[in-house]
């Protein structure tokens, strides 16, 4: 693994441009195949990011790992652009997403984070 910071961070805006959300591109981290990187926060949240020689598992399993650091994915769509997202919500702050999905006109298409919507989504499949 390599890790390249930039300092300073490169900002720029993100968003609705009347919502005023600067992003911070604070730098990268090279991972080999086979190697795992872990993200924290401050309240020792949790997230995995695994690199593979095909590609990487851009999350730890949906309705497990993920689900036990405490959040929930969920697939939206940006009604404007018509593009998707996974994005993953933290338990507790359900009501700070969905106000962040009214202001940047965000739909949910589906939670991604229990047995019962991920077979939903599976059975589509077949």
């Amino acid at each position: 693994m390599n890790i390249y910071p930039k300092n300073p961070a490169r900002s720029f805006q993100v968003g609705k441009p009347e919502n005023e959300i600067v992003m911070k591109d604070c730098g990268s981290i090279v991972l080999e195949h086979d190697e795992q990187v872990t993200f924290t926060d401050s309240s020792g949240l949790e997230y995995d990011v695994a690199r593979k020689d095909w590609g990487f598992y851009a999350t730890p399993s949906l309705n497990g790992r993920l689900k036990s650091f405490g959040l929930n994915g969920v697939l939206i769509k940006n009604k404007d652009s018509g593009r998707f997202f996974v994005l993953l919500v933290e338990e507790g702050k359900e009501d700070l997403f969905k106000n962040y999905c009214k202001k940047e006109n965000l739909v949910v298409v589906s939670w991604l984070n229990s047995d019962s919507s991920l077979t939903a989504l599976e059975a589509l499949t077949r």
